[in-house]
């Protein structure tokens, strides 16, 4: 049962000091590098110095693993750079490309991004994908190798989404 549960408030400083002094660790793994395809186009990153002005102007996703007891499931969400809205989201067993498409079809009932943002992971770098994008005149952005920080507001979506809903217990 969690401190919070308890009616107990204690700030996650504190909490992560003291886990630290014991020895202790959390139990999620840790980072996990997106497997790129090598044999899929690679577009440039298109946002640098880039100011957001309107809603639909950039769009990005990306994709996170959930934890459970025996496996992961897949976590992608596509969201408004502008509004830092989550247009959509999809839940998946497997690391396929099927339920990315899903999330970015979903997506467009809120319109069309002028540029739309990824990593150059498999699933974002696949023909179906970008296929889907370039054939409504999306101008479709790359982050650079290794570049987390490229896509910031989904991986700040990520890191909330984990420590607020997920690794709780």
């Amino acid at each position: 049962m969690g401190l919070k549960l308890q009616q107990y408030t204690v700030n996650y400083k504190r909490v992560r000091r003291l886990m630290r002094l014991m020895g202790l660790a959390t139990a999620f793994p840790g980072r996990r590098a997106t497997q790129r395809n090598p044999g899929h186009k690679v577009y440039p990153y298109l946002l640098r110095g880039v100011e957001i002005t309107r809603p639909n102007h950039v769009w990005s996703t990306d994709i996170t693993y959930v934890p459970l007891a025996s496996g992961y499931l897949y976590l992608v969400a596509v969201i408004d750079w502008y509004s830092r809205c989550v247009l959509s989201w999809q839940l998946s067993n497997t690391m396929d490309v099927s339920f990315c498409i899903e999330a970015l079809e979903d997506a467009f009932q809120f319109g069309t991004p002028e540029i739309f943002n990824s990593d150059q992971g498999s699933q974002f770098t696949s023909a179906e994908f970008t296929g889907d994008l370039l054939s409504r005149g999306v101008s479709v952005s790359m982050d650079g190798r290794g570049r987390a920080l490229d896509n910031v507001f989904i991986e700040r979506l990520w890191r909330s989404v984990k420590y607020e809903n997920i690794y709780l217990i």
